[in-house]
């Protein structure tokens, strides 16, 4: 059982308005190359055990990637090193941009 939250595309959207939220892209590079959520930063899922520290001062930290499958998997990594309050983006970028939600370059 995960101890993270997953959270829908709208409720993501209303909740990076508030203050020490963390949006953390976990794709590949090329990935991002394409564009990234508005104020996320990349850190690719397969550097995140040397760069989870980057996380400890947020009071919300939401991982994302393509779909929702890496994320699931980031949030689990932040969750076990005692990072709180974790979401997961239910259907990663894909539901961003179904919901109609811009994208920056990187």
């Amino acid at each position: 059982m995960s101890n993270f939250q997953n959270i829908e595309a709208t409720a993501l959207f209303n909740l990076i308005t508030q203050p020490k939220v963390l949006l953390v892209d976990v794709r590949n590079d090329d990935e991002v190359m394409r564009g990234i959520i508005p104020n996320a930063i990349h850190i690719p899922l397969s550097m995140l055990p040397v760069s989870y520290e980057k996380l400890e001062n947020a009071d919300k930290v939401v991982f994302y990637c393509h779909s929702g499958v890496r994320s699931a998997l980031a949030a689990d990594f932040a969750v076990s090193k005692g990072i709180e309050h974790v979401y997961n983006l239910t259907g990663g970028v894909i539901a961003w941009a179904r919901a109609g939600y811009d994208f920056v370059n990187k």
